[in-house]
């Protein structure tokens, strides 16, 4: 069994694209639905052991991966890291601006060091990646598909006003983007994931993960989304079927940001999710204890 993606095969087929946080999480999850789909994928990322582990599977998958460990806040290295996957592929066709990271901390308590550390990660990083993938190829040679993944920010983040920040000046910056770089064909949008069962829950403290465990009911759809939901809409916007979309951010996010207080909720079951991963990986602090935990 392989990738049950939504869109036609060999959409991708002679494309090269990266994806930066490719190791896990929604990088993971779209770098094999682009390789299901006939795409070369570049991994990018800090953790050599996490690229290589998504590399054997994309190659057992009969991908082409290539992987480049890159912190992505250093400038020159991410330069030199967009120049080693032209050397590795040739051209760059599209661009997921996926690498980032955060803290759960309420605002009062951040530091400027972690302040920065998080605005570094999830604005000035996906800034470089884009610029340096622009003017080393895109500029000159026929544009591309930009996509930078943000976050579900729209009126606020509490408990992580740094990423808030930093993901809504993403968003400022891919509607400029789009607007100075449309005249080399190149187009700029993002996808805003909401609440999405990904790796990257396990990572939060246990206070934290308690809050994960109730976010379904501040939802109208009563779940939480899945990496391919996201991925399907990223993949859409580095898509042909994209042309004449730019500057623009698909909410994946079942309708989280909508809900009003004054207006109820019910719990239904009515929303099923979309699971076309086939190596996805529920966050442990969703999987069902097991009958050894059980008898303890």
């Amino acid at each position: 069994m392989g990738y049950r993606s939504i869109f036609r095969p060999d959409l991708f087929k002679g494309q090269k694209i990266i994806v930066t946080g490719g190791g896990s999480g929604i990088g993971r999850c779209t770098a094999h639905e682009l390789v299901s789909l006939g795409a070369d994928v570049a991994l990018v990322g800090r953790s050599q052991d996490k690229l290589d582990a998504a590399q054997a599977e994309l190659e057992a998958a009969g991908g082409i991966a290539t992987t480049h460990s890159c912190d992505i806040r250093e400038e020159d290295a991410v330069r030199q890291t967009v120049t080693d996957i032209l050397n590795a592929h040739g051209q760059i066709n599209g661009l997921v601006n996926n690498a980032g990271g955060q803290f759960p901390a309420p605002l009062e308590s951040i530091s400027k060091n972690g302040w920065e550390a998080v605005v570094k990660n999830n604005l000035t990083g996906g800034f470089l990646f884009a610029r340096e993938c622009y003017t080393q190829w895109m500029k000159e040679n026929g544009g591309g598909s930009i996509v930078n993944i943000v976050a579900d920010m729209w009126t606020s983040m509490p408990g992580m006003g740094h990423s808030g920040a930093a993901r809504k000046g993403m968003l400022s910056f891919t509607e400029t983007a789009s607007v100075e770089w449309g005249c080399a064909g190149v187009r700029v949008n993002a996808v805003a994931p909401g609440w999405i069962m990904s790796s990257g829950m396990d990572t939060y403290p246990d206070w934290f993960q308690d809050q994960i465990l109730k976010l379904a009911t501040y939802t109208p759809a009563k779940r939480l989304g899945t990496e391919s939901e996201t991925s399907a809409a990223i993949v859409f916007l580095l898509s042909e079927a994209a042309a004449f979309v730019s500057g623009d951010c698909i909410r994946v996010d079942g309708a989280a940001p909508n809900a009003r207080m004054h207006w109820p909720l019910p719990d239904h079951d009515n929303n099923e999710p979309f699971n076309g991963f086939h190596l996805a990986v529920t966050p442990k602090l969703f999987q069902e204890p097991s009958s050894t935990e059980d008898e303890k």
